[in-house]
Formats: structure tokens, C-alpha cells, sequence
């Protein structure tokens, strides 16, 4: 399908407006009562709703930065009071911002993985001036669920590499968290590292009545005690080659939901952090998925 070049660029043009919508500042005293209602020592003297719109400049600014955003969106009379440095840290170095997901009746996902750096240093200066014998660090893996028709990010995680779930059973907590919104998932796509019985298991747990999961090479039904429906997709995925079965699956549909993201993403933002804990660097990849998300939605609102 051809894109629609004048709307898509419209698209992109309204989402530098976010940056001065600052309608966050009108329930600031409701937001701040409410978080304040149970709450037992220091209060809380900034609501969530703008410490959500801080974190927006997260990818691109450090904390002082922000704290001099802030202070100037003060000055100009735009926002009743500015945090310091220890509040935006305390507030978001390890924030784990919530995807929303609208209200679909039913939707087509896929899941896929990514890899994104530790650190700021490339190969060649790790090469160069790393110490001798050092192996580089490990590496922190996204995974995203997203609609394939809307391009819509529906969930995203992340860990460091050898830590933590493995994609299919991330993909898996993604599609019951779907469920539980009400919304239909008609297809799920996903490549080899989906091909387990769970994830098949779970396919058929939550009424998912078509997949494209690409089988391993390696895979067997001879004394397969597993799913019968993975059985059933090990003897489609045999029967032919690999172009025709992509083909009667629509395999393809996959990459530009997954791929696109993690491309939009990492050429907006980088693919290197700059945190150094464990927690920290868990939560600053997903904000910059959460921050794409985001500032794609608000593209497109009408």
C-alpha cells in the first residue's frame, strides 16, 4: 500500500507540538491532592502527569539540562514550580513509564528482540583503548509487541542480555496483559525464538486462532510430547519451502511493525545508554520506546 506522503509528513510536524503542550499543568493541585491522600512523610510537590513530561526530554538531555528546562518553563510563568537535579533523578532514573494501549476491538501483534548498548563506547575505540583481554559489555534486550496494522507499540520490556525471561515468555505476558484489556488478537507473528510449546500453548489458552511463527530448522513431531499445535504448524512449516510457506502465512507483515520500530527508534534516540545500575538501564530503554510511542500517538490525534 502506497503511504499518503502529505498526511504521513503532517504526522511528523504535529509531533513537535507535544513539546509545548502543557496541559499537564491544569489538574496540577487534583493530581497532587490525590497522590498525597495516603501518603505517610515528605510529600510529593510534583505530579506525575509532569514528571511524565520531563522524562519526554530524557533521550536527549541529561538531569541538570532538564532541571534548566524546567526552570526556565517557570520563569515564563508556563508551570507553577521547577524539581532540582535530586528530585528529577529520585523521580526518573529508574521510572517505568506504562504503555497505553487504546480501546481495539481486535488486533494482529508480532514480537521481536533488540539489542541495545551499555555503554557509548563503539567496537573500535573498545578495540583500540579497552583494557587488554576485557570482553565488551553485555548488551540490554528490548522486546516490543506491537500491532501490526497500527504500527502501535502494545508492550515493551527489557533486561540485561542473559538475564530475565526469554522473548517468546515476554511475548506471552504482552499478549494476557492484551487479553485482559478486552481487545481480540486475531494473529500473532513472531520469528524462531517463538517456536516453543508454550508459546504455543499459550496461542491456543487465549483463542488465537492464527500464527506465523517461523519453525526451526531442527524441529521434530517423532515423540513430540509437547503441543499438538506446534505439531500441527512443524508438519505446514515441512510440507513446503520457505517463500511459499512465508508467503500463505504473510510472514513479511512482521518486519515492518517490529524492524520499524527499532529503526524509528534508534535513529531518533541512539542505540547506547548512559546509566550505569542495572535497574537504570532497564528503564532508560524502555523510556525511549515508551517516548516514541508517545510522541507517535500524539501525531496522530485528529
Amino acid at each position: 500500500m502506497d503511504r499518503d506522503w502529505p498526511k504521513y509528513n503532517e504526522e511528523l510536524v504535529k509531533r513537535g507540538t507535544f513539546f509545548l503542550d502543557l496541559s499537564v499543568v491544569e489538574n496540577w493541585k487534583a493530581e497532587l491532592k490525590e497522590m498525597n491522600a495516603k501518603k505517610r512523610g515528605g510529600q510529593y510537590k510534583f505530579p506525575n502527569s509532569y514528571m511524565d513530561f520531563l522524562c519526554m526530554f530524557k533521550p536527549w538531555m541529561d538531569y541538570r539540562t532538564i532541571e534548566g528546562l524546567a526552570r526556565q518553563l517557570t520563569a515564563l510563568g508556563l508551570v507553577p514550580a521547577y524539581p532540582d537535579y535530586t528530585t528529577i533523578w529520585y523521580r526518573l532514573h529508574d521510572k517505568i513509564p506504562e504503555i497505553s494501549i487504546d480501546e481495539v476491538s481486535e488486533v494482529e501483534i508480532a514480537s521481536d528482540g533488540t539489542g541495545i548498548k551499555t555503554s557509548n563506547a563503539g567496537e573500535y575505540r573498545f578495540d583500540k583503548y579497552g583494557k587488554k583481554g576485557r570482553k565488551m559489555k553485555k548488551y540490554i534486550v528490548v522486546v516490543v509487541t506491537v500491532d501490526v496494522k497500527r504500527k502501535k507499540i502494545l508492550g515493551v520490556d527489557a533486561h540485561i542480555e542473559g538475564e530475565g525471561l526469554s522473548e517468546s515468555e515476554i511475548a506471552e505476558e504482552h499478549m494476557r496483559k492484551i487479553k485482559s484489556k478486552g481487545i481480540r488478537i486475531t494473529k500473532f507473528y513472531g520469528d524462531g525464538r517463538y517456536d516453543t510449546n508454550s508459546m504455543f500453548r499459550c496461542l491456543d489458552e487465549l483463542g488465537i486462532k492464527e500464527c506465523a511463527i517461523k519453525i526451526r530448522k531442527n524441529a521434530s513431531t517423532s515423540g513430540c510430547r509437547g503441543s499438538k499445535r506446534r505439531r500441527k504448524e512443524v508438519r505446514e512449516f515441512k510440507s513446503k519451502d520457505y517463500t511459499t510457506w512465508s508467503k500463505s502465512k504473510g510472514y513479511g507483515m512482521r518486519w515492518p511493525a517490529t524492524e520499524g520500530t527499532f529503526s524509528a527508534v534508534k535513529r531518533k534516540f541512539g542505540e547506547n545508554t548512559r546509566s550505569r545500575k542495572p535497574e537504570s538501564l532497564r528503564a532508560e530503554a524502555i523510556q525511549k520506546f515508551w517516548v516514541y510511542s508517545v510522541l507517535r500517538s500524539h501525531g496522530l490525534k485528529k
